[in-house]
């Protein structure tokens, strides 16, 4: 195999899998971490304040 063009087609090779707790294609197979949930990394769920849509104390006005 040559090292140029030619062999760009074969380097198609995905880092990220589907996680076992979210589902999402998330999981970073060398890391063996879950960017989405925090799976492999910790027991609990990935979570912090400044995420969603409904926040605690946080009153939308319509």
């Amino acid at each position: 195999m040559s090292k140029g063009t030619p062999s760009m087609g074969r380097r198609k090779r995905s880092i990220h899998i589907r996680c076992r707790r979210c589902g999402k294609a998330t999981f970073h197979i060398k890391k063996g971490v879950c960017s989405s949930c925090g799976y492999g990394r910790t027991a609990k769920l990935r979570r912090y304040a400044w995420q969603g849509k409904n926040r605690k104390g946080k009153h939308r006005k319509y």
